[in-house]
């Protein structure tokens, strides 16, 4: 309970402590000159894709959910959910693979800073469900798979607890606040304080904490997700990211693959014990030598497992 404590404690910090926000038509940019030097570097890191694909702005009631479109058109359909501040940019270690007998919809959360806008206050639990159900509806999607990272993780569990939908089978990357709280506080704390004071330095030690190999990282991704932490605002979605009740994670009757890394500061052997318990249809497997970051700590173990377990 103390933990617990301790962990919200922490979050509430983030949120009490963020800067106000200038009026702006987007909610994750102050100013338009930090949303074009985003811009920029996002459409850089997209490149790394290698892939053909196309980049596509779907209205919503909470604003335009952006969405970008790969694979062959006949192809059984597959939604990806990146992780926080990441952008849909991150699945470039994974697209190629995943892309190649799929139809893949990579979303951009509303609520970070990517290529998406939210013109609205933060969203609800309910309102989350509400906004990705309106995007599956536009694109038709039916029996679909979800591969979901960290915070994405969360959201893909967040919809699959609905007991009308579409979702067929789920593959979740280390989930964050999904089955437990954050396993390592004190080592997260490098990620909190960038958050509250970003700079360069703070931010290489992030990447440390969360990955096993950040040589792997691209430099022109390192860059965008840099910037992604720069002007992120912490918000009240972080408090509202809570670990899903056994009763909740009973409701869940699709195939779920769970992967975790060895070295994740996010998750450990609990989550996997509650993922296995609790979820009916569950495979886990621990990843070796990998982080919170395993889709490119290791990326060919990652994408074998994932392509295996969907076909």
């Amino acid at each position: 309970m103390l933990k617990k404590s301790l962990q919200i404690a922490v979050l509430f910090l983030l949120v009490s402590c963020s800067s106000t926000k200038a009026k702006f038509e987007d909610y994750s940019f102050k100013n338009k000159k930090e949303k074009d030097s985003y811009t920029k570097s996002y459409n850089k890191a997209l490149k790394l894709w290698d892939v053909p694909y196309t980049e596509e702005d779907i209205q919503t009631t909470y604003g335009t959910a952006h969405v970008i479109v790969a694979g062959p058109r006949n192809a059984k359909d597959l939604v990806l959910l990146h992780g926080m501040d990441a952008s849909s940019t991150m699945w470039y270690p994974n697209i190629k693979a995943l892309a190649k007998n799929h139809r893949v919809y990579a979303i951009d959360f509303l609520m970070e800073p990517n290529k998406s806008v939210l013109k609205a206050k933060p969203l609800s639990r309910e309102e989350i469900i509400i906004l990705y159900n309106e995007i599956f509806k536009h694109y038709k999607l039916k029996n679909f798979d979800i591969v979901a990272a960290s915070r994405g993780g969360w959201i893909a569990t967040l919809l699959a607890t609905e007991k009308k939908n579409s979702i067929d089978k789920i593959v979740l990357l280390s989930p964050a606040q999904t089955f437990k709280f954050i396993d390592k506080l004190g080592k997260t704390s490098s990620a909190l304080m960038l958050k509250l004071f970003p700079n360069e330095k703070k931010f290489n030690k992030t990447l440390t904490t969360f990955s096993t190999h950040p040589e792997k990282i691209s430099p022109v991704y390192k860059r965008q997700f840099y910037l992604a932490n720069k002007y992120a605002k912490s918000n009240s979605s972080l408090l509202k990211m809570q670990p899903f009740s056994d009763e909740e994670l009973g409701l869940i009757r699709n195939p779920v693959l769970v992967l975790i890394g060895d070295h994740d500061v996010i998750n450990g052997e609990d989550s996997v014990e509650r993922a296995k318990k609790y979820l009916s249809n569950s495979k886990t497997k621990i990843v070796k030598d990998a982080g919170h970051f395993l889709s490119i700590d290791q990326s060919k173990i990652t994408n074998d497992a994932v392509i295996n377990f969907l076909e």
